[in-house]
């Protein structure tokens, strides 16, 4: 095999699919990244057997073939290269010689036959989705994933296509943050799966704000086609807990609050927030809403906001980051809080189909 390609389109390629490549694998060959050269093109591939992601590049293929070379160090030495081109061939041995400039370098790669191919899916349920969306969507969800690894089943977002609509509901049962959206398909493509957070991740990475997203489902993996790009990953297998009966459906109050003033405000309340109840703790009043942060051994601080405020005085409590995590990745200038009272879950909520439930806090006065 031997090819000639620019250092920064291979560097961008390589880049693109090596956040998949774990360092502490048993198997050598996920370590590296399967490199075809076929036409005039190179294609990528790396897996760590849950999640694998492909994508291809255009270069100068001088003789067709195929290897697999160590992803992280290819990676370091292509960024470093002196010149914009660069040279690669491989023998049949699969050492592989790089030169760019007046460097060169020999690497020692894998036969790619024991790299393990990504799945088929030939019979699988298919989604066409704008990508504008489902990056937005991800965004407003993917912090309230839970890493607690003993509830494998959150590790992830539960997706559900059903009645003409995609939801996308993400918890670590202290918070719930979902999205529901219109989308078009057939109604036996009806499904409920759970996408896991690695592949969350790349998923985040790949996705841009033009064109559509290609989904395929099968009985136990997804597929993400976008810009020539392919993720596909596991599910999750479980079931996911009922998240609409967490839902409060008979708030009695709610306050509009402009949302960067209100994250603002959180921020720097919560500097004096304790490590042991860190909380802050929200006082409603005659339009106007007190935050406040106090702990025993640092001191206290608050911060008043005017809101447009007539119900009845309560006072409730929240864990500051789990109040701040939807303000910093929503982009609506004005945030819904809908509360019952100092013991009920609060929620956040936009005009739009976002809500983010957030649980209180117990404080002692």
């Amino acid at each position: 095999m031997k090819f000639t390609i620019s250092k920064q389109s291979f560097l961008d390629a390589l880049q693109q699919v090596q956040h998949v490549v774990s360092n502490r694998t048993t198997l050598p060959i996920l370590s590296n990244v399967l490199i075809e050269a076929v036409g005039s093109e190179l294609k990528l591939t790396t897996t760590d057997l849950d999640v694998g992601v492909s994508g291809s590049v255009m270069a100068d293929v001088e003789k067709e073939g195929a290897t697999t070379l160590p992803a992280k160090r290819l990676v370091s030495i292509i960024r470093e290269l002196p010149a914009e081109n660069v040279e690669i061939s491989v023998d049949s041995k699969n050492y592989a010689s790089i030169k760019s400039g007046p460097s060169f370098f020999k690497i020692i790669g894998l036969g790619e036959d024991e790299f393990p191919p990504l799945p088929k899916f030939e019979d699988a349920k298919e989604y066409k989705m704008s990508q504008e969306l489902l990056l937005d969507s991800l965004k407003k969800t993917s912090y309230a994933i839970s890493t607690d690894e003993t509830r494998y089943v959150l590790n992830g977002i539960f997706t559900s296509f059903k009645e003409g609509k995609v939801t996308l509901v993400a918890t670590d049962g202290r918070r719930l943050a979902m999205v529901e959206n219109d989308l078009e398909f057939p109604a036996s493509n009806e499904a409920d799966v759970i996408i896991p957070s690695k592949a969350v991740q790349e998923l985040q990475r790949l996705l841009t704000d033009k064109g559509d997203v290609i989904i395929r489902l099968s009985d136990s993996q997804v597929a993400f086609e976008i810009n020539g790009s392919l993720l596909v990953s596991k599910l999750i297998e479980g079931n996911y807990p009922n998240y609409r009966q967490v839902i409060p459906n008979n708030t009695s109050e709610r306050i509009q609050v402009s949302r960067e003033a209100f994250l603002e405000t959180v921020r720097r309340v919560s500097l004096l927030a304790s490590d042991k109840s860190n909380s802050v703790k929200l006082a409603f009043g005659a339009n106007s809403i007190d935050v406040m942060a106090n702990s025993q051994d640092i001191g206290e601080a608050s911060e008043k906001i005017d809101v447009t405020y007539g119900g009845a005085e309560f006072a409730i409590a929240f864990n500051p980051d789990f109040l701040m995590a939807p303000l910093k990745n929503l982009d609506t200038d004005e945030i819904y809080l809908d509360l019952i009272d100092e013991m009920s879950p609060g929620v956040i909520r936009i005009e739009g189909s976002f809500l983010y439930v957030i649980m209180p806090m117990r404080v002692t006065n």
